[in-house]
């Protein structure tokens, strides 16, 4: 098995976490998570992508273990800015990039931005949502601030925002009809996802929201570089596969198996590798 090692790296802000794992010689593979967590949800994926590439995978600013932006609204591109300064600070001259949902939006804009830099792209879950789609999200205070107090509600909060987004979507509309049929992980993959969130419960949303913000049909089409649209089935996001691909240039799409399943992660770091090694 891969092993997976940690480290801060200095910029602005403060500092940023990442994740590493694979050969130091490999090409390398940066990849951004999804919200409202932290990289230590692609270390599943980590493990076998390691197998073929030099993986690191940042926090956010403002999730899990890194500092938060100095904006206190920031959009994706301060944070494609930040981790760019991250990278560079890695001595990172040319590498992949890698995506899942909340981590696909800032995968493009370090794209638009470093078209030089970056080789390939893999884009996991991309959301497409209509202007209805968002004002929904957003009425229902979809990435909540989840302030602390003595009372400990805030450990509740997180428990249940963590684990009802493995049982609906949106994980606060509890209906029939937004239930999801995951079923959830084990308790104690579910306990370390709600500290990651913990880590973080009152900056965790800023990105979350920069990314619900942003205008994917606006910015996808400026991608340059080969593409992968991936998604599973049971993802939340599936229904954007095709218009999302379509979005992008010179971008193929492939319908993967759950990569978050012990059973069929290695099949999606099969796929995932095999485009990312075409040249």
């Amino acid at each position: 098995m891969t092993e997976i090692k940690r480290g801060f790296v200095d910029i602005v802000e403060g500092q940023a976490h990442y994740r590493t794992c694979g050969d130091a010689n490999a090409p390398v593979l940066v990849m951004f998570h999804g919200s409202p967590g932290s990289s230590f949800s692609l270390t599943p994926l980590m493990r076998h992508l390691g197998r073929g590439r030099r993986v690191i995978a940042l926090d956010a600013l403002g999730n899990g273990d890194s500092s938060p932006h100095s904006k206190d609204t920031p959009e994706i591109r301060d944070l494609a800015d930040a981790h760019m300064r991250a990278i560079d600070a890695l001595g990172l001259k040319e590498y992949d990039l890698y995506g899942y949902h909340t981590g696909t939006s800032i995968s493009t804009e370090i794209s638009i931005a470093r078209p030089k830099q970056v080789r390939r792209i893999v884009l996991e879950g991309v959301s497409v949502f209509s202007d209805g789609d968002q004002a929904d999200l957003f009425a229902n205070n979809h990435a909540p601030d989840i302030p602390l107090d003595l009372s400990g509600t805030h450990l509740i909060a997180a428990w249940m925002m963590v684990r009802d987004a493995h049982l609906f979507w949106p994980w606060w509309d509890r209906s029939a009809g937004a239930r999801r049929t995951l079923g959830l992980p084990s308790p104690t993959y579910l306990t370390t996802e709600m500290i990651e969130v913990l880590k973080a419960s009152r900056t965790y949303f800023k990105s979350y929201n920069a990314a619900l913000r942003y205008p994917k049909r606006e910015r996808l089409p400026l991608i340059k570089h080969p593409t992968l649209i991936a998604a599973c089935p049971s993802d939340q996001l599936f229904g954007f596969l095709d218009v999302a691909q379509s979005l992008v240039p010179n971008s193929r799409k492939a319908v993967t198996p759950d990569p978050h399943k012990d059973e069929d992660v290695a099949e999606v770091a099969r796929i995932m590798l095999a485009f990312l090694n075409e040249r």
